[in-house]
């Protein structure tokens, strides 16, 4: 808040459930890139698509890449009521790193909201196998539903505004491979 200083609106980048849930009002959103961070689905997730017993994934937005998705013009007289909103959608339990990127859209560039995650988090995942997506996706769920369903309807919603995200779309396949018993393909 004290970077946007209170003399414009402010632009907020939804890069995964922000597009398909913004859950506040804007006046206007396009569709938008930002360079230099890339969406990622290597964040745990212990209450909202996971549990701390079988923790799920959350999408982050991770350094190195460029990462398309949407912003959302916040009219000026309604920031500090939807960032305290927001604030307590994405920020409660301090995992992210708030920052204002700059976003290239049809009708130029934006300073925009975003929320990136540091490598060094403790929630950040590191690489994961396969086989653990898989794991991930057929098993954690929380208070809000489970990873799978999550990550599809981020893919869905990244598809209704004309983005193709092909990591995504791979790791949505992995779900739908069948394993042999031995835990190999089959």
């Amino acid at each position: 808040m004290q970077h946007w200083g209170g003399r414009e609106d402010l632009w907020i980048f939804g890069y995964a459930s922000l597009i398909w849930r913004p859950d506040f009002d804007f006046s206007e959103q396009r569709r938008a890139r930002v360079h230099g961070w890339h969406r990622a689905l290597k964040m745990w997730s212990r209450i909202n698509r996971g549990t701390p017993e079988c923790p799920g994934l959350v999408f982050a937005l991770l350094s190195g890449g460029s990462c398309h998705g949407v912003v959302y013009r916040v009219p000026r007289h309604e920031v500090p009521a939807v960032v305290a909103r927001l604030w307590l959608r994405e920020m409660v339990t301090g995992v992210y790193d708030p920052r204002l990127l700059r976003c290239s859209t049809d009708k130029g560039t934006v300073q925009a909201l975003a929320f990136t995650l540091s490598r060094r988090s403790p929630n950040f995942t590191g690489e994961l196998s396969e086989a653990r997506y898989r794991e991930i996706f057929s098993v954690a769920c929380g208070r809000y539903g489970s990873t799978h369903d999550y990550a599809r309807q981020t893919l869905e919603s990244l598809r209704h505004h004309g983005i193709s995200d092909a990591a995504l779309t791979r790791l949505l396949n992995l779900a739908s491979r069948p394993t042999s018993p031995a835990g190999g393909e089959a």
